[in-house]
Order: structure tokens, then sequence, then C-alpha cells
């Protein structure tokens, strides 16, 4: 089972994480930034150093026993996903729940296999694709009716298995890695175009699993919007949608899989669409005096139908923050591609500008490259952020970010009330204002997805507590005001309560029917989207 290993508490690799000394260095800078901090770094605890239970389940039987590990580095990589609180116990060596083991299946008999020793031995077992879950869906907290908990790691089944260029689809398995995904591909100079926050550690079982939302800030913004069929595992036998462009025959087999995150079978493979790689591209930076007036631009360009495949809106201060603006201006992030279409790429760029200045931007008329200017710096910011959150852990700095979606005529007040109470809860539990900002993701005619931002000082030893009670305090605004717990980042453990709030009690009944059917045992990922067995 050798492979390149995850760093055990951090983002990332465990052969890119950083050296002390460059934490260091890095957080000195930071707390001066910011304006709270420590400059001095505390060290997370080592790998070798971290103390688990002893495994609770019986060795697996015949070959099973090739596939299976009950070894404590392992466990402790599986322990967790990669919300703040985990990174925060992780960084501190408190391993609240751990697999008892990590199961890594070659083939769909395997998932057969271990679903039916698992169900031998009640044993719970979580399914695993990256393992960059921010919302406690990979856990292995599951409460105590269960012997035991077995990770299932779908990171062998990793290949793009067939291509269908005629349609424009291809037949992926659910452990490909974003990138092993995208180079497959370009030998048939195709893309899956889908590209989250987490995709050069994510997989598409994962993205499929959690409905994730990608580079897309119009149109197809979801990994819903790429897939033809789903193909899972269950405890009663194999789910598989049909493979078509389209269908009206009753509720659609492969969009209950959709957001399921583990709950109704292992995702095992899917049909998705993929399509020719763009090869021509627009981008500028858009300058408003105010958030709002970026907001009202950006509802023009949606809903006058220009399809931007970039339209962040990110306010003043979080511009300041990442180095893309100086603090006096919100800055809309504006992007066009197509596919060998360069003559319409720029029509509408220029149909989309002429709409921004009637809402009183102004941008440099130079064109902004992907890597230069604000454009530039607000996305190295972007994909740097991940890594930036461990330090922040190792420096005494709270981190947190939480997105949802508001239909338009009540964005505006939605998002300045959800600031309010973040505010006030950061007030609260850290005794100083923090910083929250808040930036749009993805744009509709009907409405858009604000994500916000908020860095507080942590009192070290505290930050669970902390971030508890900022996040149910901001949670509640979320609902409070008409928004959505979730716009793309799933429901997991953490977000349970709001969900349960959220969705309509006919369909958690249904959706408790459909468990049972497919899972009469409760043993797939339990306490996600639904109640675990009761103890």
């Amino acid at each position: 089972m050798s492979r390149r290993a995850r760093n055990h508490w951090g983002w990332g690799w465990a052969d890119e994480a950083l050296p002390h000394e460059q934490v260091r260095a890095a957080a000195g800078g930071l707390a001066q930034h910011l304006g709270f901090g420590a400059a001095e770094p505390e060290r997370p605890v080592a790998l070798e150093a971290i103390e688990l239970p002893e495994q609770r389940l019986p060795p697996p039987p015949g070959a099973l026993a090739e596939i299976c590990t009950s070894d404590r580095d392992e466990r402790v990589r599986h322990a967790y996903g990669r919300a703040y609180r985990d990174v925060v116990r992780g960084f501190r060596g408190q391993i609240d729940h751990a697999p008892d083991v990590v199961a890594r299946p070659r083939s769909e008999a395997e998932v057969e296999q271990l679903l039916a020793w698992a169900a031998d031995v009640d044993a719970a077992v979580i399914p695993f694709g990256g393992g960059t879950s921010v919302v406690g869906g990979v856990e292995a907290r599951v409460g105590g009716a269960f012997a035991g908990v077995v990770t299932l790691s779908l990171a062998a089944l990793d290949r793009v298995l067939e291509v269908d260029a005629v349609s424009g689809a291809a037949r992926i398995q659910a452990g490909a890695l974003g990138p092993a995904l995208e180079e497959q591909l370009a030998p048939h100079a195709l893309t899956l175009r889908h590209f989250p926050q987490s995709f050069q550690l994510s997989t598409l079982g994962g993205w499929i699993a959690t409905r994730a939302g990608g580079h897309f800030a119009t149109g197809e913004t979801h990994v819903d919007d790429l897939v033809e069929s789903v193909r899972a595992i269950t405890p009663v036998g194999a789910w598989e949608s049909r493979r078509l462009p389209g269908s009206g025959a009753g509720p659609s087999p492969d969009r209950l899989l959709l957001g399921s995150e583990g709950t109704l079978g292992v995702i095992t493979e899917a049909w998705v669409r993929v399509r020719p790689k763009p090869t021509e591209r627009a981008s500028r930076a858009v300058r408003f005096a105010s958030f709002a007036a970026g907001a009202a631009a950006l509802r023009a360009v949606v809903q006058g139908g220009l399809a931007p495949s970039n339209c962040r809106l990110v306010d003043a201060r979080e511009a300041a923050l990442t180095f893309a603006g100086d603090g006096s201006a919100a800055l809309l992030v504006l992007g066009f591609e197509a596919a060998g279409a360069g003559a319409v790429v720029e029509e509408r760029m220029r149909a989309a500008l002429a709409l921004c200045a009637e809402a009183g931007g102004s941008w440099d008329e130079h064109a902004e490259g992907a890597r230069g200017g604000a454009t530039g710096a607000w996305r190295e910011a972007f994909l740097r952020a991940p890594y930036l959150r461990d330090t922040f852990v190792a420096m005494g700095v709270l981190s947190e970010t939480f997105e949802t979606a508001i239909t338009w005529e009540r964005f505006d007040g939605f998002v300045e009330g959800v600031k309010a109470a973040a505010r006030a809860a950061v007030r609260e539990a850290c005794g100083a204002e923090g910083i929250i900002t808040c930036r749009v993701t993805h744009a509709y005619p009907d409405g858009a997805a604000p994500y916000f931002t908020l860095l507080a000082p942590a009192r070290r030893g505290d930050e669970v507590a902390q971030w508890d009670a900022i996040k149910r305090a901001a949670a509640d605004a979320v609902l409070a005001g008409g928004g959505t717990i979730t716009h793309h980042h799933a429901v997991g453990r953490d977000h349970r309560p709001w969900y349960d709030a959220q969705r309509p009690e006919p369909f958690a009944a249904a959706l408790r029917g459909a468990k049972a059917a497919v899972d009469p045992g409760g043993m797939l990922n339990p306490g996600v989207l639904l109640d675990a067995r009761a103890g």
C-alpha cells in the first residue's frame, strides 16, 4: 500500500509541507498584515507521536487482507477531512475518532466483498475520496452502535476507462484525482473542465457525492451539470443509472446519488460530459466603489446572457488581504473563454464591460493575463488559501469560510446581515473584531452564491470551541435570511442541524426510506444526511 502520503494534519502532500523556518518567516509578515496572530508559530505534533486506541475489528479474511491495513499512520491520515476544526485537532495530535481499518479496493468486486465483510463484523463504512471535506463528511464519528469503522478509500480506482468522442463523454472511475483525470483526457484533446479549489487533491467520486462546485461561475457551475450517469455499489447490489443525454422517466437515479455523501452507496464510476479545451481567453479586473455596485453589475452581466466563465466579485477588504487591490474598491474578476472562438470572447467581454461601466465600474484598458495584475494576484491567493490556513493554525489565527446562495432581491441585505451576525459572534468568542470578508463565487440569473471568509485571533487550545460558537451564529443567520446552509461544500456532519431545518420533513422521510432500502444496516457513512442508528 505504498504511495505518496498526504500531510497527516494539514493540506497537501507530506513531502510538500513547509519546514518550520519557512512557516516562521511567513507568520511574521502575516501577523503584521492582519494585525493579530503570533509571529512565533507553534509546531504540529509529529505523526509518530500521535497515539491511537487499538483497532477493534477482527483481521479481514483471505484476499481482503491484501487491500486492508490498520497501520497507525494510515488510520491517522484517514481520521479527518480538512475543515478548520479538523486541521486544528490534527495539528495538536488530537484524533477523536479514527477508523479501525483502511481499505483500498482495486475493483468493484472487492468493494462488494468489503461491504459484505463489514456487515458481518458490524462495522460502519465511510467512503473516502480525496479526504478534502470541510464539513466533517469523512470523519469516523459514527456513534456507539458499531463494533468498528472501515474507511473505504477509492484511491486505486483512478482510471479513465472509456472515451466517447462522438458524444463528448468519458467513463471515469471515482477515485481519479483532478490532475490525473485531466492528464488521461489530454491525449484525446478533451477536458472535464471542472476545477474546484480542491482540484489537486479531490476525486471525481467525491465531487459527485458532494455536488461540488467548479471553475465555471455561471452556467455549468456544479458537477451535476456534467454527469451523464453514475454507478455505485450498495450493500444490496449495484445501482447504475442509464446513460442518456436527458430523460423524463420519473425521478432520476443518478440525481439521488448526486449529493448522497456516501450514504446510499459507494460511487465507483460515472459517465461525464467532456469537451475540447478552451483556446481563447480574456480577463479583466473591474473596480467598483462598493460591493453592492459590483453586485448590480454582476447581475446585469448574468441576466444579459453573457455567460462569463469567471465572475468572482470580491469585497474591498478581501481584495486588500489578497494583494489584488488597495482596499479602496470592490473587485469583479471577470473572464470569458471558448474553444477556437476568439471573436466571441472579445465581443462578450466588451458587452460585459459596458454593463459594468453603467454600474460605475472602471478598469485598466489592457487585458490581464490569468497570472498577471489584480486578476493574477487574486487567483494565486485563491489557490494558496488552503495552505495558508495551515500557517494560520500554527500562529493562532482562527480561519473559517462558509458559503451559501440567495436570490437577487434579498442579496444586499442578506450579505450585510450575515456579516453582522458573524462579526458579533467573533467579538463574543474571540474578544476582538477580527476580519470578515465576502465574495461571490457563482452567479445565476436569479441569484448568487456569497462566500464568506473569517479571520480572528484564536485562544490556543480553545480553537474548536471558538469555531463552534461562531459557526452556529453564522449558520443561524444564513438560514434566518433565507439562504441555503451550503452551496457547494456539502452537508457532512458539521451542517446537519441546519440541513435538517432546511429540508421538508416529507422529503426527509423519503430519504430515510431510500436509505433503509439500499443500506438496511445503516452502515454507510452513518450520521451524514441522516441520523446514525441508535447505540
